[in-house]
């Protein structure tokens, strides 16, 4: 990942920075490296709102992944 920061910070024109996700459960070792912060944070965040009761926008997880299956095997 060397240059990453650099060409984010030349892309974006402002200060970027390489994020490392923060966990320790079951396959840490795998998924401890920056290629996976986005999705863990996006699981993380998911949650702490569903804790809090709320309750997602905008359709659910199970919908995305039922139409992600459906389209797998007309891709290959």
């Amino acid at each position: 990942m060397q240059g990453m920061v650099e060409l984010g910070e030349e892309i974006f024109h402002m200060p970027v920075r390489l994020g490392i996700p923060r966990y320790s459960g079951s396959l840490s070792d795998v998924v401890r490296s920056p290629r996976y912060a986005t999705g863990v944070g996006l699981l993380l965040e998911g949650v702490v709102q569903t804790q809090r009761g709320l309750s997602p926008q905008g359709g659910s997880f199970r919908q995305v992944f039922r139409k992600d299956a459906r389209m797998v095997p007309t891709q290959f």
